[in-house]
């Protein structure tokens, strides 16, 4: 495997190394304040709250490190307010740290029990670790603190990978369509959210008409949106349509997650010379990110190792360290790809014991698992 690239000496003062994140005059603005006040911690909270909506919609880790540093008076004070410990946990949740993120959430809701962000934000780290009754009892409640798309959207999460998906799905459409025939407009990011996750959920039953429907939807609201951009590339790939994929990802190479899909089309159009430079960027992304002991992009890491680099039981073992942090519908598919990939059934078996037991629902997982069996 390749190494991590060696350090480079610029050609000129005029070569672009990198391109930063452009600081625009909201920004600024918010920043100055927390300048001005430096004990309050109220600007640095709206400063940080910013940050962590730039990271969600770009997929840039900076922006949370950013976040993190605003923080830094307050970030370890055990007197610290509910809105420092909230933010604390969402930036814990996006580093991967779910037991610590979900031990800060649940001191949030002793304290106060109304407080409806840190319900939500608890459902779908409960979600994401596979402890879908618990997300399923946030949900619960949140729903007579937030508004009802909000409260479907979380339910919507807490069931994605049960027997309720379906019922789920349902509801959150119902939710939308009330809000439309209300008059109302939701936040950009929530429709976002909801629309993405109905695409998703109509994919993952075998809908390609619907999700495909949905997708352009979402992508008409926000267009750079980063988890959208990757569900709608996982969706052509799945669909025998990598030739739509390089153009959709053409201006978000700096993410991964996306560079990996944009792999992944190359390889399926059977485009070697592209791929090469491509496979070696990655291979020295994932390589810093080992050596910093970061583990936010197992999943991405396993399925590149495996589909890209064809190394079966290095990804089986990537795939398998992921499966101890999260367990998604994504890091379901690539544990059981791996697995097979590598003939190794005895690593299968936690995973269909999994499956079963929650009454997971994937047209492609079920392949998979008939596959196994």
């Amino acid at each position: 495997m390749q190494g991590v690239a060696a350090p480079r000496t610029p050609a000129s003062g005029n070569e672009v190394i990198t391109e930063l994140p452009r600081q625009d005059d909201g920004l600024r603005a918010l920043r100055a304040a927390v300048v001005a006040a430096p004990r309050d911690p109220e600007p640095a909270l709206v400063l940080a709250r910013r940050y962590v909506m730039l990271g969600r919609a770009s997929a840039d880790p900076r922006y949370y490190g950013q976040a993190q540093a605003v923080l830094a008076p307050w970030w370890d004070r055990p007197d610290a307010s509910n809105g420092v410990r909230l933010l604390r946990a969402t930036l814990l949740q996006n580093g991967h740290h779910f037991t610590e993120a979900q031990a800060e959430l649940g001191r949030i809701v002793a304290a106060d029990p109304r407080a409806a962000q840190a319900w939500l934000t608890l459902a779908t780290v409960q979600a994401v670790q596979g402890d879908s009754a618990g997300a399923i009892a946030s949900c619960g409640r949140l729903s007579s603190l937030a508004g009802q798309l909000e409260t479907f959207a979380c339910l919507a999460v807490a069931s994605a990978n049960t027997g309720r998906m379906r019922g789920a799905e349902q509801l959150l459409a119902l939710g939308l369509e009330r809000e439309r025939e209300a008059g109302n407009n939701p936040a950009p990011e929530i429709r976002t959210w909801a629309l993405t996750m109905l695409a998703e959920l109509a994919a993952r039953r075998g809908d390609a008409p619907v999700a495909q429907q949905r997708f352009l939807a979402a992508l008409r609201v926000a267009p750079a949106d980063s988890y959208l951009l990757g569900a709608y590339a996982d969706f052509l790939l799945d669909r025998g349509r990598a030739a739509d994929v390089p153009a959709l990802l053409r201006d978000h190479h700096r993410n991964d997650a996306l560079l990996l899909r944009h792999a992944l089309a190359l390889q399926a159009l059977g485009r070697r010379d592209a791929l090469v430079p491509v496979r070696a960027e990655l291979q020295a992304r994932f390589d810093a990110a080992s050596l910093r002991g970061d583990a936010v992009h197992l999943r991405e890491q396993a399925r590149f190792t495996l589909h890209v680099v064809k190394d079966m039981p290095a990804a089986l073992a990537l795939a398998q360290r992921n499966w101890q942090v999260q367990k998604e519908l994504a890091d379901t598919r690539i544990l059981l790809e791996a697995g097979l990939a590598a003939r190794d059934s005895a690593a299968l078996q936690p995973v269909l014991r999994w499956i079963r037991a929650q009454g997971l629902q994937d047209v492609v997982v079920a392949r998979l698992v008939e596959r196994a069996s």
